[in-house]
């Protein structure tokens, strides 16, 4: 069985593109893998500066990902703040990596260019994602072309390491999907929080419902035939509704008799069914923060395990352990 660590960011409302983008691919790893997952809250620490927002999105993300299907008894689920090691060896690792190396990176520099402020955590990031990955050994990190040449950092470090001290890191594997879904916003661009263009996954279903019904159409008549592929609301609606379901719902676009309101309220009845189970154990966990801490206590103090076992053979390799 892999080992396949993934983070997110804890970075406000999530949308069903998040979900049908990334969120249900990492998810689905607990099927076959050893499923390490954490809220990423010093990573955020680069760009939000706010302490009570950022204590309340990182809570929001861990039940976000709880209520959408991490198994926190079989898969290892935590903050990242609540590992110290994980900054221990980022320390370690930095002492080791060629400025070179850090100035390299392409997504500092598009970060900056973007006007965000060029602090040095945001310059080390790439240092911090790679003990992310090497402190919990892992085997398989699943990645967007974004962050490939992070990965490719963080394997270019750990080589390093063990070259130097001898074997000590996993150099984990890439896993870059080629057919990431691109999901469509209300307005048929990609969805995107920057764009202003998403539907929520949790909320109120009746609001839920009157932004789906803002899907942008053209402007063909309920007789005339329509065409499915490339709809906003045919791309949505197969997501999540069965193939024969989704099969009948192309027919009516191409036969006539359909208009795009009778087809936006079929696809809210569809998607606000999809995620209604999510939508309650979301409601569920957000009645209980502290059993959700408490959940999330017991995962760092499981998967402290493993970086206290990395980080011990760390410092004897280092001569930290004197």
């Amino acid at each position: 069985m892999k080992r396949v660590l993934t983070g997110i960011q804890p970075s406000g409302t999530l949308h069903i593109g998040n979900y049908f983008g990334t969120i249900k691919r990492m998810i689905d790893y607990q099927k076959d893998s050893e499923l390490f997952m954490f809220v990423a809250n010093l990573h955020s620490l680069t760009t939000v500066d706010d302490s009570a927002a950022l204590k309340q999105q990182t809570l929001d993300a861990a039940m976000d990902m709880i209520a959408l299907g991490v198994d926190t008894d079989k898969s290892f689920f935590w903050v990242q703040s609540d590992v110290p090691e994980t900054a221990e060896l980022s320390w370690v690792l930095s002492c080791l990596t060629p400025m070179g190396l850090m100035e390299r990176a392409t997504s500092y520099k598009d970060k900056v260019a973007k006007g965000i402020e060029a602090n040095l955590g945001l310059f080390t990031y790439p240092a911090l994602m790679a003990a992310d990955i090497l402190i919990n050994q892992a085997e398989v990190v699943p990645v967007g072309k974004d962050q490939k040449q992070h990965l490719e950092m963080a394997r270019d470090i750990g080589t390093k390491f063990n070259n130097k001290y001898g074997d000590t890191f996993v150099i984990p594997e890439p896993d870059i999907s080629d057919d990431v879904a691109i999901i469509p916003g209300i307005d048929g661009q990609k969805m995107s929080k920057s764009y202003g263009n998403t539907i929520p996954i949790f909320g109120d279903p009746k609001a839920i419902e009157k932004t789906i019904m803002k899907i942008t159409t053209d402007s063909k008549g309920v007789d005339e035939p329509k065409e499915p592929e490339g709809n906003v609301i045919y791309e949505l609606y197969k997501l999540v509704a069965s193939e024969d379901e989704t099969a009948a719902f192309a027919n009516k676009f191409k036969q006539g008799g359909m208009g795009y309101g009778d087809a936006k309220k079929e696809l809210a009845e569809k998607l606000l069914a999809y995620f209604e189970p999510f939508r309650k154990k979301r409601e569920e966990l957000a009645a209980q923060p502290k059993e959700v801490e408490a959940i999330l206590a017991q995962g760092a103090a499981k998967v402290r395990e493993v970086s206290h076992e990395t980080m011990e053979k760390v410092r004897q390799a280092t001569g930290l352990k004197y």
